[in-house]
């Protein structure tokens, strides 16, 4: 008998888990018939990065192919300012209409752990996640360091005294390599971090003996390195870099496994309706597998990524608990 109730609680759960997982399908993905919505005037994509980077590069093509999809215009508008405080906002406060998107960036998960806002990634909403960079463990071509366990023996003997840079305080490629120290076990500052505005000057200190190690994307320091300027030690991604095949990638080679990446969302403002929504996922998803899109990557050093709305949602909410945890571990968090 107990071995009959054993089943029929089984068959419960299994009955009760399958129509848990279709209402959270039905609920999740609209039918082909709510998803026909099109924009009748030009829409505004938001920008909350300056011209020239990689954010707004990732935004202007894809606008201009959701221009080709959708018929009207899609105007890419630049709001800079409080290390992406102002654009956030913005999209965050914008018109859910469907006529304001914009380009979410991974300081959605840290901007309020910081206490530069209380805007986190439940004030917008996410559609598609098309952009995905994992930071370099990058040395001077001529550093006594030939791998990465070499460097952290350093850092663990040692700490304190190597030094490191690649963004400013706080910002994604520090805690990349904060993040990675903690895991393996070492203190979050075992290696000293140097702030800079941004790879190109952290990349200019490597070089001249200025720092010990540089953390930005590695597909930004990717010509350096294939020139033999810079060494790379390790890649924080799980699994290596299609240019740099040979650059140990960090998910495969840590005893912690650790890595993390920057990322482009397109999302929407908050209380975006689910047909607008699942509009736009079509349209991107649609745009991001073009050849058109490939051959932009390719030109970038960057391979094609793409995430739905459920998978983008989720992504920005782990990626806010990792990266809160390091920024509490160095003492950022306010």
């Amino acid at each position: 008998m107990n071995h009959v109730r054993s089943i029929l609680s089984t068959a419960t759960t299994l009955v009760f888990g399958v129509a848990a997982a279709a209402a959270s399908s039905a609920t999740e993905a609209a039918t082909p018939n709510q998803c026909d919505w099109q924009p009748d005037r030009a829409v505004t994509v938001i920008v909350p990065w300056g011209t020239g980077g990689g954010t707004d590069a990732n935004a202007r093509r894809l606008a201009s192919l959701l221009e080709d999809e959708m018929g009207v215009p899609f105007n890419v508008v630049n709001r800079t300012g409080g290390n992406g405080v102002v654009g956030h906002t913005m999209l965050a406060r914008g018109k859910p209409d469907g006529y304001t998107i914009g380009a979410a960036t991974v300081e959605i998960d840290t901007m309020h752990w910081i206490g530069l806002t209380p805007l986190a990634y439940r004030d917008i909403t996410p559609i598609a996640l098309i952009d995905r960079t994992s930071p370099g463990v990058l040395v001077a071509k001529d550093s006594p360091y030939a791998s990465l366990d070499d460097l952290l023996d350093e850092a663990r003997n040692n700490p304190g005294e190597l030094t490191a840079s690649g963004t400013a305080q706080g910002g994604i490629w520090h805690l990349a390599l904060a993040g990675m120290l903690k895991a393996e076990g070492l203190p979050p500052d075992a290696i000293r971090w140097i702030p800079s505005k941004g790879a190109g000057p952290a990349l200019k200190e490597l070089m001249a003996g200025g720092v010990d190690v540089a953390t930005p994307a590695l597909s930004e320091a990717l010509p350096l390195v294939e020139q033999g300027e810079i060494k790379a030690l390790g890649y924080m991604s799980e699994a290596p870099m299609e240019q740099l095949p040979d650059v140990p990638a960090t998910g495969e080679t840590l005893d912690s496994g650790w890595t993390l990446g920057a990322f482009v969302t397109i999302s929407g403002p908050k209380g975006l309706p689910d047909e607008i929504a699942c509009a736009y996922e079509q349209a991107i998803d649609q745009a991001v597998h073009s050849d058109a899109w490939a051959e932009f990557k390719q030109s970038r050093g960057a391979p094609v990524v793409f995430e739905n709305r459920q998978q983008t949602r989720q992504t920005l909410a782990e990626a806010d608990d990792k990266l809160g945890d390091v920024i509490q571990s160095i003492g950022l968090a306010q």
